[in-house]
């Protein structure tokens, strides 16, 4: 049996290659949501009874309040209904990647099982996919959260992000989104970074759409998220931010943080002569020559980082015969004798 981080993060397992491949797979990370399976499995069902072949895939995380209980009990009446238990409790990125891994529909749709979101406006993020779009992502226009602690936070928080990553979105926290499979493949998700999917797809020349979608207050249990989050998100987007601009040529980050350093040091280096021999103070009376030196040793350091950045880069993308670009098509190439 494969372990719970083995699941987050390993290719579809070949014991599910033999189902029936469904149009449509419905991913719901759950973490002690007992009160709400019942009814989220019923309206999800509804829902989707209209949208041809589909599966739902359930990822307990580590729920210790009957939850996995109550998803068996649901597997027995629906047979479109999948369940992966974690161990313990991994946090939401890993559950959405465990049940992305294991999915095998054509277009994937992430919701929450909260009930907050309504499966009801499945079809339509389902109908912008059909009519063109690579994503599509909910927007909670009218979100019936706490005004303050929750939905300023996140329209500042979604603005940052919008701004920094160059994909506008409204509402990057909302997990009901629908992808083409393709746009997600291979796509490795870690801490918060659920909520920069669109980024990646983005990355792999996605046409991402944006829709309002409904949304409720919570009726049962509570809210497993709190302000603690927005640290983690925004290391999150500093490291997204990286990986987008700077993967394949991490140098150009080090190497311009080196050269400011040996700048900053040379004109303090400067400054202090400047002092010595113009005002009559001692190198020993100011601390120039020590930050000069200090901004030098920083500077140095952050070069030798740059050069093994990039030799980590590399091994990176040879040894996964990677290469630093993404083809989206290839047209009359399938009859040609590939000679290098």
């Amino acid at each position: 049996m494969q372990t719970a981080e083995q699941n987050a993060g390993s290719i579809r397992p070949s014991s599910e290659i033999s189902r029936i491949r469904p149009r449509i797979s419905i991913v719901t990370p759950i973490y002690n949501e007992a009160e709400n399976i019942d009814l989220l499995v019923e309206s999800l069902n509804t829902a989707l009874s209209g949208s041809g072949s589909f599966e739902v895939i359930c990822i307990d995380d580590g729920s210790t309040d009957g939850s996995f209980a109550k998803l068996k009990a649901c597997v027995a009446q629906h047979s479109w209904l999948r369940v992966i238990r974690f161990r313990r409790n991994y946090g939401q990125t890993a559950a959405l990647q465990a049940g992305i891994n294991h999915s095998l529909g054509e277009i994937v749709v992430t919701i929450d099982a909260d009930l907050q979101n309504d499966p009801q406006d499945i079809p339509m993020l389902l109908e912008r996919i059909e009519s063109g779009a690579d994503v599509v992502c909910g927007w909670r226009k009218n979100r019936k959260d706490a005004k303050i602690r929750r939905n300023f936070v996140s329209r500042v928080a979604n603005r940052v992000i919008s701004k920094i990553s160059g994909v506008s979105l409204h509402d990057y926290g909302c997990t009901l989104k629908a992808f083409r499979v393709e746009m997600i493949q291979g796509v490795r998700l870690y801490g918060e970074m659920h909520r920069f999917i669109p980024i990646y797809a983005k990355w792999m020349g996605a046409t991402i759409e944006e829709v309002e979608v409904r949304h409720y207050p919570r009726k049962f249990g509570s809210s497993k998220y709190g302000l603690e989050r927005i640290l983690k998100v925004v290391l999150d987007l500093l490291l997204i931010t990286f990986l987008d601009r700077y993967l394949s040529k991490p140098i150009y980050v080090f190497g311009t943080f080196s050269a400011f350093c040996l700048i900053i040091s040379l004109l303090a280096l400067c400054y202090a002569f400047y002092l010595k021999f113009a005002e009559g103070i001692s190198l020993i009376q100011t601390p120039l020559p020590v930050f000069s030196a200090t901004a030098l040793l920083m500077g140095a350091v952050s070069m030798l980082l740059g050069l093994l950045a990039e030799i980590v880069t590399r091994t990176y993308f040879e040894s996964q015969g990677r290469f630093g670009y993404e083809v989206r098509e290839e047209t009359n190439f399938a009859n040609i004798q590939k000679t290098h």
